[in-house]
């Protein structure tokens, strides 16, 4: 998500990572449940999340896009993690912008990802001036998949592609499908009654 950028939709704040202790907190929860990460080949502990967390605010300082938080509401308590991010690995696609959402199990199944996902292309597109967003997924990650699907995204024929930063240790999780969506074609999916709506940004 573009630096000093703040997302609001029908149920939630998304906004970028702080060191408050709350987010400390949520940040090590979220990259340490076991059901959320199944797809995910580590899991963090508190001293690696509070790392990985301190280098993601630092990154804010010197990158255009970077990870975010989603928050509900109504009560600012924090559900997600999500955002717009630049792609660093070596791949043989051309886009280099990843949309992506990893959820707390205890909130799945209600559609933030999928209200999320909306709002990040409507900042994408319309904000940050992107002309394609892909989203990556190991390929038996249906939930995932189908949140792609719904917010307009299409498959890439011949996309798929074993992620290199996935260790040869968990083969399993190597594999993954490529979805990608254009500007054009997200423009045209607003105007065509597929759900597709104006969010709020602030700045």
């Amino acid at each position: 998500m573009k630096a000093g950028t703040q997302l609001e939709t029908d149920r939630l704040i998304i906004r970028h990572w702080t060191l408050s202790p709350s987010d400390r907190a949520f940040f090590h929860y979220i990259n340490s449940n076991a059901i959320g990460r199944k797809f995910y080949p580590t899991r963090l502990d508190r001293t690696a999340a509070d790392q990985r967390l301190e280098e993601l605010v630092a990154m804010s300082a010197t990158r255009d896009l970077i990870w975010a938080v989603a928050l509900l509401k109504d009560t600012g308590q924090a559900i997600g993690y999500t955002g717009l991010s630049r792609i660093r690995f070596e791949r043989n696609f051309s886009a280099d912008v990843e949309i992506g959402w990893q959820f707390d199990p205890n909130h799945w199944g209600q559609g933030y990802a999928t209200e999320t996902a909306k709002a990040l292309l409507q900042h994408g597109f319309s904000d940050v001036g992107l002309d394609e967003i892909v989203a990556f997924a190991v390929h038996d990650n249906h939930a995932s998949v189908a949140v792609m699907r719904r917010i307009g995204m299409q498959e890439v024929e011949n996309g798929a592609f074993d992620h290199p930063p996935v260790p040869d240790s968990h083969p399993h999780l190597k594999h993954h499908v490529l979805y990608a969506i254009t500007r054009s074609q997200w423009h045209n999916g607003r105007h065509s009654g597929n759900g597709l709506t104006d969010q709020t940004i602030s700045g």
